[in-house]
């Protein structure tokens, strides 16, 4: 394990002893569960809109550079500024330009897991800019000065007591209260104040639509509507994978997020960006930037399997079902997408040298793949990864990083064994009589029965069982 990698075996352990935690987010999955099943009640339903939601995202994929260049063009045509970043260093340099350029010192922030993944809250502090989160959510986890737990939900790992123990600590005028529509309000005030104040607005981008040149956002509390629309200037960040090919494109896959998500038929507002304010307007920003980001997104589109993760639609449907994300929450995974959608993406973006435990933070149960709105093969990428991880290699960064030589020994060995009847026979024999004495704590052994019981081994051999009954090796 390298010295930036990710511990996620210790932060889980952490979590796993945090009965807090674990009643938190036991109780939110458990609604969120139960609530999208009701909106997905319909099989045929389900399954119509499931494959077609699947063909959309697929398409755009398979024509990705394309549309690129085309949403590029219209968005250009719209009076959009287009931006291209490689890294997450050149993103949060070129919204910092822009934010100098108007001398901006206060930027309010839609949602947005771009600019989580570009640190773009910390970019900004460095450069004396403030930069505050308009999500609740988000509001409540930067109050608390830590990372979202949840794509949808940020702060899905405190219950109402905590966070208003948070609010009572954090600002300045609150009272302490336990009424969820106080506090609601009281953060609604802090955040007023700042909209109206606000030099630029930052959001993420649900949808950019190549034929219209359209950025699509859907939220539940207005904020991400201010966020684009009171500040003079409109910064919008997003994934390059984020493009869909046609305006009809849009209500399929909005239908699928917004129930997979949230089990809503619809989200309170859905916003269509297509231009910065023409004349005559009376709200709208006078500049409005689209930065799309690669940072590693071109690698994945390069390879056809490992491509598929980039069908994501940020829904965390996989999260809420996810038997490992529900017993240790997001905050274990140590990354801006947490889950089974993090525990690809991460490793495909960081390199496994960094990311190399999250395909192993999974049973292999496959209730992701099942539950996932656009079928992405979440389990199969998981299996895959795990052997890049052992694998030299060029399809993933950091491919072979995780191989080791006491792993490489017990392989060539096993592969020795099997392949030899006498060898074979030798071993069982040998594990039949003295396997159960070995202790758990062995070397290797360890690594099993740290999570699991010891195996028990048989006393007698199959071949000993046959021979018994008369039948004869061949």
């Amino acid at each position: 394990m390298g010295e930036t990698s990710i511990n996620f075996a210790k932060a889980s352990s952490a979590a796993l002893q945090d009965q807090q935690l674990r009643g938190n987010f036991r109780r939110a999955m458990d609604g969120l569960m139960s609530k999208r099943a009701v909106q997905f009640a319909d099989t045929a339903e389900w399954n119509g809109v499931r494959t077609l939601g699947a063909s959309v995202r697929l398409r755009a994929l398979s024509k990705l550079p394309e549309l690129l260049e085309k949403l590029e063009a219209n968005c250009t045509k719209n009076g959009i500024q287009v931006h291209w970043a490689s890294t997450t260093d050149e993103a949060n340099a070129i919204v910092l330009s822009i934010m100098q350029r108007v001398n901006a010192k206060l930027v309010v922030k839609g949602k947005s897991m771009v600019s989580e993944e570009m640190h773009l809250n910390a970019f900004l502090e460095k450069h004396g800019i403030e930069s505050l989160e308009s999500d609740l959510g988000e509001y409540i986890v930067q109050l608390d000065e830590a990372m979202p737990s949840h794509i949808i939900m940020p702060a899905i790992h405190m219950n109402t007591k905590q966070i208003a123990h948070l609010f009572k600590q954090k600002i300045k005028e609150a009272e302490y209260t336990e009424d969820v529509a106080q506090l609601t309000d009281l953060a609604r005030r802090v955040l007023r104040k700042k909209f109206a104040t606000a030099d630029v607005g930052i959001s993420g981008v649900n949808m950019a639509v190549a034929e219209t040149g359209t950025l699509c956002l859907v939220e539940n509390e207005g904020n991400g509507r201010m966020s684009t629309t009171v500040p003079p200037v409109h910064i919008a960040v997003m994934g390059l994978e984020k493009v869909v090919e046609k305006l009809e494109d849009v209500p399929p896959v909005i239908s699928l997020l917004t129930r997979s998500a949230t089990a809503q038929p619809i989200t309170t507002y859905v916003n269509m960006i297509s231009s910065p304010r023409k004349e005559g307007e009376k709200d709208g920003p006078n500049e409005i930037h689209l930065v799309i980001l690669d940072n590693g997104r071109s690698g994945i589109y390069a390879d056809e399997e490992l491509r598929n993760t980039l069908r994501c639609i940020r829904c965390g449907a996989c999260m809420n079902h996810c038997p490992v994300y529900t017993k240790v929450g997001g905050h274990a995974y140590q990354a801006p997408y947490p889950g089974p959608i993090g525990s690809i993406l991460m490793p495909q973006v960081e390199g496994l040298e960094k990311r190399g435990e999250l395909p192993h933070a999974c049973t292999m149960c496959n209730a992701c793949v099942e539950i996932c709105p656009v079928k992405i093969p979440i389990v199969e990428i998981m299996g895959r990864l795990r052997s890049e991880a052992v694998h030299p290699g060029d399809a993933v960064r950091g491919a072979g990083s995780h191989a080791s030589k006491a792993e490489a020994m017990v392989w060539k060995g096993w592969s020795m064994t099997y392949a030899s009847p006498l060898a074979y026979q030798f071993a069982t024999a040998l594990l039949a009589k003295l396997g159960n004495a070995a202790p758990a704590s062995l070397p290797l052994l360890k690594e099993w029965t740290n999570v699991r019981a010891k195996p028990r081994f048989a006393n007698r051999t199959l071949h000993a069982l046959a021979r018994e009954k008369g039948i004869p090796d061949v």
